[in-house]
């Protein structure tokens, strides 16, 4: 076999055997097939595509070129959540607990945040303390007995993964439907868990900003998970604008405990216990909207809550009994911006939100930026509210007045408002699931 007649056939839009791409990933990975030949498939694979059973085989081999958990000693249903990313997006810090303090078993291994997107663990490790690495022994005892672990991904997880989507960063090959599925789901099969739901963005703030974007990505998703035996759905949800209020390391952290406590937006409790309830009804085979009241009644009793606290503790992060939340760094810089006018606001895209924040230090413009988990930005309005002249619109969380001074511009662009309501979006756009 050889790499030369597998760039032909894609070339032709010919269809890969499983044996031959099976060949393909082990000989990229081991670093027998060149960059320049993977590069010239991963190219001649965006122009004509694959098929729903080559994709499946290509994540099957990426899942399997490192690392596989084996939940199987477990006893009881494993489960995981993915988001595609977006702004303001802490619902692992919800769902998570929500989903063990129901009976399921958490084992989620999450990312860092890039751009205007946030990352869990980068969430995580704004609790003094907290620990993201944990040994696989160590991670899955702790799922066993605790029934949560969330840690960051294990470098030796889905290596053929990170190799070639550093190959396709570099030569204009990341925008290609079964590349971008492929990479996403060997993930979570090589994560172990049984049951999984994405959840995936749509709109200005998301990777796929069209609801048809989203539904192929997301069918395409569920269709390999399908293939590969797990159970899948995939839940569209709206990232026009952030969800919830907080965009920032500490400052999403507090505000997911704010749910957990039965406070907090009502966007991120709504979206938070949808997750949880498909999770359940994935596991438990029960109906959604059983699922739902029994995650609502749930979060209400405070079980939620203890079991994040829970998880805190055992991976290190110091929360003392009479505090509300674990100890984080706060900014040293707090300024209020209020409404100069009065209306209905216009527009707030998350995508512009998301790279204010960025700027004041909460997320990365490459991978090797340092975060600083202090800053961010918390809304008070959305788009469509009702707004009076004087009212607080944001609260801008900064390293320095420079810095405070620079965002409060930034945000006074997002202020306009319109005599007229706008009409709202749903937050669940749509739901896909396997065929048949």
């Amino acid at each position: 076999m050889r790499i030369i007649d597998l760039i032909e056939k894609k070339k032709n839009s010919e269809a890969l055997s499983k044996e031959e791409i099976a060949f393909l990933v082990k000989g990229f990975t081991s670093g027998s097939i060149p960059d320049y030949q993977m590069a010239a498939w991963l190219m001649a694979v965006c122009f004509n595509g694959m098929n729903e059973d080559e994709t499946a085989w290509l994540t099957y081999e990426m899942a399997r070129s490192g690392d596989v958990l084996d939940l199987s000693m477990i006893k009881g249903p494993t489960v995981d959540k993915h988001s595609t990313g977006g702004v303001g997006d802490k619902t692992t810090l919800i769902v998570a607990p929500l989903a063990a303090a129901l009976g399921m078993y958490v084992a989620k291994m999450s990312g860092r945040g890039l751009s205007h997107t946030g990352g869990t663990i980068d969430k995580l490790e704004s609790i003094r303390g907290f620990e993201t690495e944990l040994s696989r022994d160590a991670f899955i005892k702790q799922v066993s007995s605790h029934g949560l672990a969330v840690v960051g991904q294990s470098e030796g997880l889905a290596p053929a993964d990170k190799k070639m989507y550093a190959l396709r960063d570099v030569t204009g090959t990341v925008a290609s439907l079964p590349l971008i599925a492929s990479s996403i789901m060997s993930k979570k099969i090589a994560s172990g868990a049984r049951h999984i739901v994405l959840d995936v963005k749509v709109g200005d703030g998301a990777f796929m900003n069209t609801l048809d974007e989203a539904r192929t990505l997301a069918k395409a998703m569920v269709e390999i998970g399908s293939k590969l035996g797990r159970v899948v759905c995939a839940v569209l949800s709206d990232m026009d604008q952030p969800l919830g209020r907080a965009i920032g390391n500490t400052l999403e952290v507090r505000e997911s405990i704010d749910v957990l406590r039965g406070e907090g937006p009502d966007d991120l409790r709504d979206l938070s216990v949808y997750l949880t309830a498909k999770l359940l009804q994935l596991a438990d085979g029960c109906t959604f909207e059983d699922a739902r009241k029994r995650a609502r009644d749930t979060l209400a009793s405070g079980a939620a809550l203890l079991k994040f606290k829970e998880m805190v503790r055992t991976q290190g992060g110091i929360w003392k009994e009479e505090e509300i939340y674990p100890e984080m760094p706060t900014a040293p810089v707090v300024r209020t911006v209020t409404m100069s006018t009065s209306g209905y606001l216009t527009n707030i895209p998350a995508r512009a939100l998301g790279m204010i924040a960025m700027q004041l230090g909460a997320g990365r413009e490459e991978k090797a930026s340092l975060i600083d988990h202090r800053v961010g930005l918390v809304l008070y309005k959305k788009t469509g509210d009702s707004v009076r002249e004087g009212d607080l619109f944001a609260e801008i969380h900064a390293a320095t007045e420079d810095d405070a001074d620079r965002a409060a511009k930034q945000l006074a662009v997002w202020m306009e408002t319109s005599p007229d309501a706008l009409a709202k979006r749903s937050l669940i756009l749509d739901e896909i699931r396997a065929l048949g």
